[in-house]
């Protein structure tokens, strides 16, 4: 949503909103001159968006977490305002443009950011709407010039309450179709069906996960992965100065001695999937390289927030057992011999409810873990289902359900080695606080 605040606000419109919360990120768009509260009052609308001689002058754009019985959404609804989803809005930006959209369960927001600063860094007249921070741009939102020439967007194809499917893209990349939001899908039959159909429209290239089967596609369809033989693929990968040094392969040539400096090798496939469109688009293999060099990961992906002899500590936005288990292997990789302590905060009852036996076998993989309660978002409780419906499953005998207030009173009385907080919901507030107390003298 945010990164469309900023594009609506880059072409000169006016921009207002409502968030549920405060973050560093409303501060930020306040900031830039948009008017934002977060109080749900039709009051607290600025005057401008009330009045009726502006009605037609006005968009209102909701994201679907926003809960039907919204007061200021009613007041637009019932007044006869243009109201559009997100989603719908994104496809209505990038309808004629050429676009490269990035889908899966896991890994779009890294892989489109990963593309967006290749392109971006190469010289590429680039638009991007992403689904985090890049650190790079400490922004979602890169701003190119569509009127000029070879203008190219890169969106996140979001996959849920089927967003993606307003998109038309150039070239898109599907990282992953494990089940997720079955709470819109209600099996991952139907949501495996959505993805093909977001797969049938695209007009080119689709550079596709190795252990995918999509079929049901006109595009061309380029596999990539890790030491196999996919057209698109690395090979010889070491860890070098705590970076990643590997040999991309491409179905023409080789480009030898990249370097990535994110942890887990799920990233170094991630960035093969990014090289993949950016290749396939034209550019140049020097510019690649320097680029992903340069890349500096994205805002709560693996996020190292202290990094000392001894503690580390690192925020992560995992919200689906595979996505833990990818943080926690990394950090593993990383710090094989010293004690990694977990704290998890399950987003929704429905996915806690869907997932609880795989966040439980993925959080096994901890030395040490701490549950918060389930962030609730857009759901109302679900009878039974709790952040002990996890704990339950753990095999892990260190293991405990805390509130934020008695897990940093914890670690006040003894710092973790290696500590991972994990999470979707309010669980990044903790990494301010945290990485305070464990850098104060």
């Amino acid at each position: 949503m945010s990164a469309i605040a900023r594009y609506f606000k880059a072409y000169g419109l006016e921009v207002a909103g409502y968030d549920r919360t405060s973050t560093p990120l409303t501060d930020e768009l306040k900031a830039e001159g948009m008017q934002i509260h977060f109080e749900d009052d039709v009051k607290a609308i600025p005057a401008a968006y009330l009045d009726p001689a502006n009605k037609e002058s006005t968009l209102v754009v909701l994201t679907p977490a926003v809960p039907k019985n919204h007061s200021e959404l009613h007041h637009f609804v019932t007044n006869g305002y243009a109201v559009m989803k997100r989603s719908e809005v994104l496809g209505l930006i990038t309808a004629g443009e050429k676009t490269f959209a990035v889908a899966g369960s896991h890994g779009k927001t890294t892989t489109s950011s990963i593309l967006a600063h290749i392109l971006h860094a190469s010289g590429v007249n680039v638009t991007a709407f992403l689904g985090g921070i890049a650190v790079n741009y400490h922004s979602n939102y890169i701003q190119g010039n569509p009127n000029a020439a070879n203008h190219v967007i890169v969106v996140e194809a979001d996959e849920f309450d089927r967003s993606f499917l307003t998109l038309f893209p150039e070239m898109a990349v599907i990282t992953s179709m494990d089940p997720d939001h079955l709470d819109i899908y209600g099996d991952e039959g139907e949501m495996r069906r959505t993805y093909l159909e977001f797969a049938s429209q695209v007009k080119k290239t689709l550079v596709l996960q190795r252990f995918l089967d999509v079929s049901a596609t006109e595009a061309r369809i380029l596999p990539y992965g890790i030491d196999d033989k996919t057209p698109y693929r690395a090979e010889h990968i070491i860890v070098e100065n705590g970076r990643y040094r590997f040999d991309l392969v491409t179905p023409g040539y080789i480009l030898r001695g990249l370097t990535l400096g994110l942890p887990g090798r799920h990233n170094i496939e991630n960035a093969v999937a990014a090289s993949a469109v950016a290749l396939e688009y034209g550019v140049d293999p020097s510019s690649l390289s320097e680029a992903l060099a340069s890349y500096r990961g994205v805002h709560r992906r693996f996020e190292v927030c202290v990094n000392t002899p001894q503690l580390v500590y690192i925020d992560d936005y995992a919200h689906h057992p595979a996505e833990l288990k990818a943080a926690i292997l990394s950090a593993r990789e990383l710090f094989p011999v010293r004690k990694l302590t977990g704290v998890f905060q399950p987003h929704l009852f429905t996915r806690t409810r869907d997932f609880a036996q795989g966040f439980a076998e993925s959080l096994d993989l901890l030395d040490e873990a701490f549950l918060l309660e389930i962030y609730p978002a857009r759901e109302l409780p679900l009878p039974g289902i709790t952040a002990a419906t996890i704990l339950d499953k753990m095999k892990l005998s260190a293991k405990s359900i805390v509130t934020t207030e008695e897990l940093i009173a914890s670690f006040r009385r003894k710092s973790p080695d290696v500590l991972l907080t994990m999470g979707a919901g309010d669980i990044d507030r903790l990494a301010l606080p945290l990485t305070r107390l464990f850098t104060a003298a």
